[in-house]
Formats: C-alpha cells, sequence, structure tokens
C-alpha cells in the first residue's frame, strides 16, 4: 500500500493582498517540504483572500489572481519547491459560457489549482455553490463542473472546495466511483458555535459515502464579520480521526497516510455523478516507500465551549485592527460588564500597550462604576484617562431645554462625540460595547454608545456576556494571572448609569428571559405565536417582537462585528426597515 506525507497548511490570507499571500504560500511549502510532505495543501481562495466579495465582478482582480497563480507556480519551482504538487484556492474564471446561468464565457468562479514543476499542472471551480446565510456566491460565480483527480506517488487524490461537502452528492459520490484513494478538501468554512462538532460528524460521514481518507484543510483569521477557526481534520474511511489542528491559530499538519495504490484506468472525461466530468492528471513518479521515520499524527484537544467564543472575539478584533492598518483600539470604559469585557479582549487581542481606554463620567455616573473601571486598567496595564463630560453637558442644556429620554441620550452622544474626536487626534480605533441583545430591542443610542468602527460583542447576548467574563477571570486564576474584570462589575445589577437609580430591568425584562425569546425569534426563526405555544407570556413576546421589529434602522448603522451564532445581525439576517408586519 503507497505512503503519502500530506501537509496541510492551515493559514489566514488576507483579502486583496495577492503578493502576501503568495508569500505566505511559499513560506508555509517551504516548511512543508522540510517535513517530508508530498503533497501540500491550502485553503480555498488562499492566493486572494476569502470572500472576495464584489471583488470577484472586477476583472482587474480576477486577472491579478490569474497572473498571481503562475506566478506563484515559478516561485515554487525557483525555490526548488517544484518537485511537489500544491494545491491553492484562487479566483479565477470560467472557459465557457454558462447559459443555464445566463453567464458569458470569462464570468468569474471560486477556483483551485495544482502547481507543480513550474505550471499550473490542473485547475478546477467549486461545483456547489453556497447561498443562505453569509454565503452569496451565485451573486459571483458560476460552478464548475469537474472532478480533479491527481495521481501523486501512485495514490489517487480526488479535488473539492468546500461546499462540495457540504451538499449531498457532486464530488463525494463522483470520488467513489472514481476510484479516489483520497477526498482532499480546501476550506474557508467561517466559525459559529459548535460548528467543530457539526464539521467532524460531516467530515466523517462524506469519507465514508466517498469510500476512502478525508483531509480537510481549513483557514484561520478573521475577514470583517467572518472568523475562521482552522480546525483541519483528517479522518480514515471508518470515521477515525487521524489528525487534527487546532483552532483559531496558523498551523502546519503533516502526517503520513497508507492509502490504496491507483488503478491502472487512467480514462479521461467520463460523465460521473451530478454531471461532473473527470480530469485526470499524473504528477511525479510512482509509488513513495514508506518513509524512514514516521510522523506521528497530531490530534489537537478540544477546547471549551467558553473557550472557543473568547478565541474567536479576539481572532476577529485582533485581524480587523491589523489587517486595517491600526495599531491601537479607544473604548469608552464606564465600568460597566459589557465595556469591561470588549477591553479584555482588546487587551487579548493586540496587547495592553495598545488598548486605550477613557472614562468619560457624568452627573449620574456612580463612583463604584468609576473606580471600577479604573481597576480593569490598574489590573490589565491598559492606557487610562478620565475625562469629565459634565461641562459639555452642562453647555448644551443652558443652550437648549431637554428632558427625559432626549436629555439620556445626550450623555451617550457627548460621550460618542469625544470618542471619536481623540480617535481623529491619536489615530486609535474606536470599539463598540453593545451586545446582542441591546441591538435586538434598540436598547443603544444612535450616535452615542453605537459609535465604533467593530463592535467585538456584537453577536453576543448579555447572558453570555456575564458567562464570558466569569471564564475568563476563571482562565486567568488557572494560568496563575491577575483576573481581568473586577468581580464588582460582575456582580452588579447592569445600569446605562444616564438617570438616578437607573436599571436595565427599568425598560427590559430580565435578560436570561429576553435572551431566551429572543434566541427563539432570531436564531430559531420562530413566529410569536410559536413562541407563546412554548410557554412565554404573550405580553412578554408581543413586546420583544415588536422591540426587535423596529429596531432594525438601528442596527443598520451599528458597525460590523464578529460573528459566532448561527445567524448574525448583518448578512445572516435581512430584513426590510420599512416594515408593519408584526406577527413574527
Amino acid at each position: 500500500m503507497p505512503n503519502l506525507r500530506l501537509a496541510l497548511c492551515q493559514t489566514d490570507p488576507w483579502v486583496g493582498d495577492i503578493a502576501r499571500n503568495g508569500d505566505e504560500v511559499v513560506r508555509w511549502t517551504r516548511q512543508a517540504v522540510e517535513a517530508g510532505a508530498q503533497l501540500v495543501a491550502f485553503p480555498e481562495m488562499a492566493l486572494t483572500g476569502y470572500p472576495v466579495e464584489d471583488l470577484a465582478l472586477r476583472r482587474s482582480f480576477v486577472e491579478a489572481s490569474r497572473s498571481g497563480l503562475a506566478e506563484l507556480a515559478g516561485r515554487l519551482a525557483a525555490a526548488g519547491l517544484g518537485e511537489v504538487p500544491v494545491v491553492v484556492g484562487y479566483l479565477g474564471r470560467s472557459e465557457q459560457p454558462s447559459p443555464r446561468f445566463g453567464r458569458p464565457a470569462g464570468s468569474p468562479q471560486n477556483c483551485a489549482a495544482v502547481l507543480f514543476r513550474g505550471e499550473v499542472a490542473t485547475r478546477f471551480a467549486k461545483h456547489h455553490l453556497p447561498n443562505y446565510g453569509v454565503f452569496d456566491e451565485y451573486r459571483w460565480f458560476v460552478p464548475g463542473d469537474q472532478l480533479p483527480v491527481v495521481r501523486v506517488h501512485g495514490v489517487d487524490v480526488a479535488l473539492a472546495i468546500c461546499e462540495d461537502i457540504w451538499q449531498d452528492g457532486g464530488r463525494v459520490t463522483a470520488a467513489r466511483e472514481a476510484g479516489a484513494g483520497l477526498l482532499l478538501v480546501i476550506n474557508g468554512s467561517p466559525y459559529e458555535r459548535n460548528k467543530d462538532d457539526a464539521r467532524l460528524e460531516l467530515v466523517r460521514r462524506r469519507a465514508a459515502e466517498a469510500g476512502c481518507a478525508l483531509a480537510y484543510v481549513n483557514m484561520v483569521g478573521g475577514q470583517d464579520e467572518l472568523v475562521f477557526d482552522g480546525d483541519s481534520i483528517v479522518v480514515a474511511p471508518d470515521g477515525e480521526v487521524l489528525a487534527r489542528s487546532p483552532q483559531f491559530e496558523e498551523h502546519l499538519l503533516v502526517l503520513d497516510l497508507d492509502l490504496p495504490a491507483a488503478g491502472s484506468d487512467h480514462t479521461d472525461g467520463l460523465l460521473l455523478s451530478d454531471g461532473l466530468h473527470l480530469v485526470r492528471a499524473e504528477l511525479g513518479s510512482g509509488s513513495a516507500d514508506a518513509p524512514a521515520e514516521a510522523v506521528r499524527a497530531e490530534v489537537a484537544p478540544r477546547i471549551t465551549d467558553e473557550a472557543e467564543i473568547w478565541s474567536a472575539l479576539v481572532a476577529g478584533t485582533r485581524a480587523y485592527v491589523r489587517k486595517n492598518g491600526f495599531r491601537s483600539v479607544l473604548i469608552g470604559l464606564s465600568g460597566g460588564i459589557d465595556s469591561a469585557v470588549v477591553a479584555a479582549i482588546a487587551v487579548d487581542a493586540v496587547g495592553a500597550e495598545n488598548v486605550h481606554c477613557v472614562s468619560m463620567p457624568s452627573r449620574y455616573s456612580s463612583q463604584h462604576s468609576r473606580d471600577d473601571a479604573a481597576e480593569l486598567a490598574h489590573r490589565t496595564g491598559l492606557n487610562f484617562r478620565t475625562v469629565s463630560i459634565a461641562p459639555m453637558f452642562d453647555a448644551y442644556m443652558a443652550a437648549t431645554e431637554l428632558t427625559g429620554l432626549a436629555e439620556e441620550n445626550l450623555q451617550s452622544r457627548l460621550r460618542g462625540t469625544l470618542l471619536m474626536a481623540i480617535s481623529n487626534q491619536e489615530g486609535h480605533i474606536v470599539l463598540a460595547p453593545g451586545n446582542k441583545s441591546e441591538l435586538a430591542v434598540g436598547y443603544s443610542t444612535l450616535y452615542g454608545d453605537s459609535v465604533g468602527a467593530y463592535g467585538p460583542i456584537k453577536d453576543v447576548y448579555k447572558s453570555l456576556v456575564f458567562r464570558l467574563a466569569r471564564w475568563r477571570n476563571e482562565e486567568a486564576g488557572r494560568l496563575g494571572a491577575v483576573p481581568p474584570i473586577p468581580e464588582n462589575t460582575i456582580v452588579k445589577p447592569p445600569s446605562a448609569e444616564l438617570r438616578p437609580d437607573q436599571k436595565d430591568t427599568d425598560s427590559l425584562p430580565d435578560y436570561d428571559l429576553l435572551d431566551t425569546v429572543l434566541d427563539l425569534y432570531i436564531e430559531g426563526d420562530q413566529g410569536r405565536d410559536a413562541i407563546v405555544a412554548a410557554g412565554f407570556d404573550p405580553a412578554v413576546v408581543d413586546r420583544v417582537v415588536r422591540l426587535v421589529d423596529t429596531a432594525e434602522y438601528k442596527r443598520r448603522q451599528y458597525p460590523p462585528g464578529p460573528k459566532i451564532s448561527v445567524k448574525g445581525f448583518g448578512r445572516d439576517r435581512r430584513l426590510p426597515i420599512t416594515n408593519r408586519w408584526r406577527r413574527g
């Protein structure tokens, strides 16, 4: 039985930076070859970054990707790496028109290629295009109609791209029909809670259906609202996990696979399942001997739910700050739980020396909140200052007559203005502290606490914010470090502190109840009647549904933030702002 040493490069490509991404492919390939790899694979669209969205519609970008791919093949050969096949995703174009989709020849495609001996040995396009949730690939691409099978050291390796295995049939079934010994899938699969379990179950099922081992390489890092967690996996046909990469970090996974020898059939062009045409390419010589010293397969341990979520929020924040050219962040630190958690995330993401926080007390700010903000700064070592908004507030109130909600919101808007002024003056990027519960029901002030370029906890319900705060403190204790968030911040009742003795429960149901109803309405897509039938108070449900529906205009103006749920606000959930439907 032939032996194949496979390397999966779990990397973090940057959208639009073809030169940088090409450099990374060369760097990681060199490491893989030095480890004895005979086949190297990178994630989906690793050359262009993913998703490229409407950049795919720019002909100049498509051509830059194509020429960058050819240049990359030459660079690998010039670096002495050309004898090892490298699978890399890129943005390509169709050679033939696609009448079924009304698209001409030259339309963009989500492609991958095998680079070998300085050439593009074969290329193919994604067959199944996702068009749900955050995905919009029918807007940009036309699907491919081939099953590429490359023969590497006596093993037939079938190739696929991400969604090709999330849908039944297609390249999975075709790989079995082609007699492949390995199905290699390159991916740009975004993170959401519990997806690692679903991903493993999927990979096991598809390996059984394909009748061969399956290798799944995924990207890491963040791109706008999406976070990629890696979690690259290799499984045997019987579902045994042979190797698995850690989540949320770049990683080179190398392992030896004993795989079935390729058959004698070299037939090209056969019509397989789903109208896929078999395309074969032979790369290199015959079977390779087993290495003198086998690589011990690595299976990274799983992490807890809270650790996974925290890592996703940190990864998304770090990527957004760094990839947009910023070095430092600015946060309004109130002493409340939301800004405290955002500050702790920021410290983990970019380092305490790059986190700048401002306490902006008004006449209604409690002393304990001011103290809690200062204590967090002391514990974490971030940069901290206090600027009172009282003089600004008094000046506004002297110039105009504001009462009630208008007076409360003025305080929030003064803080937002001050943050943006400091941001402009000092060059920090402002992080907004709003959580998903507040965004859902509109419990935020436009141009006030919604000010910012990125919202690290935008997709985190308030009850989960408290859980994450407790977990982060416990994790610090486990590591022998100082817990970053003061205990008083966690245990005191939440309050915006915009009027005397104000509490969030003055305006909203208890957060545990609120979040349960919100989860049913938003993630579960259940209507008002279904939620009431589940045993919830009709008056509470009616109120929550009304608040969610009427706050759509606010959410549209909120900054992006990392998606961690099945359905985050943004591309996941697209509802009209002007909307009279109130039944859920």
